[in-house]
């Protein structure tokens, strides 16, 4: 199973080959009612610490996320893919076994998430992104049910708006990301040294994350 994202405008790269200050962001198109609470997924790492919040205009990528970060699958993958100026990718089940070449390649028959397009979030500075296979086998842009990505590039990657789906804001650890993008890596943009997460999510009061993170709902 092969994914692609574009390194640069009007180029493809196979996503899967052989491979912090507070951030204030505000959300686009908001859904009618919103409840008191939201939660907060903190990604530990060896460099550091990154939390985001995800968008609730993107229901199905907020509950999958959520569900795989609660029920410990993400804990002991790895960020396997950077690129500085870009972006770094993780979330795959084999980045927890002892072969490092099929680290982004993901298990077979897979399953996927609906794309959420229409909800019309950019690849800001710290978006939280889905990867997935590309436009010739996969034209309804459908996710990767557990790869995901979160945008290094401090000025966006915006020529990947509306064609992957943008379900979350990094809200602390933009440093963090800076930090795991500048990584020493191999030819396959995979860390020399494995970069291992492990995710805790936590119900908050939104008016606290506004106040403890500068997040704007």
């Amino acid at each position: 199973m092969k994914y692609i994202l574009p390194r640069v405008a009007g180029l493809l790269l196979a996503l899967f080959c052989l491979v912090v200050p507070a951030f204030a962001a505000t959300k686009p198109g908001k859904p009618g009612k919103q409840s008191g609470k939201d939660e907060v997924v903190t990604i530990t790492t060896s460099q550091g610490i990154i939390r985001l919040i995800l968008f609730d205009d993107t229901p199905l990528h907020k509950a999958n996320f959520l569900n795989k970060a609660q029920s410990g699958f993400y804990d002991g993958t790895t960020f396997h893919r950077v690129i500085a100026g870009f972006m770094v990718q993780g979330g795959d089940s084999n980045s927890k076994d002892a072969d490092p070449t099929n680290d982004g390649q993901g298990q077979p028959n897979e399953a996927t998430v609906a794309a959420e397009l229409g909800a019309g979030h950019k690849h800001d500075y710290g978006a939280v992104a889905a990867a997935r296979q590309g436009d010739f086998v996969n034209p309804q842009r459908a996710s990767s049910s557990t790869q995901f990505y979160l945008v290094e590039n401090h000025e966006g990657a915006h020529f990947l708006d509306g064609q992957y789906t943008v379900f979350g804001q990094v809200i602390q650890g933009l440093d963090v990301i800076d930090k795991i993008a500048n990584q020493p890596k191999d030819i396959r943009d995979r860390p020399l040294a494995d970069i291992k997460m492990t995710m805790k999510v936590e119900k908050l009061k939104r008016k606290k994350i506004a106040k403890l993170y500068g997040y704007t709902y």
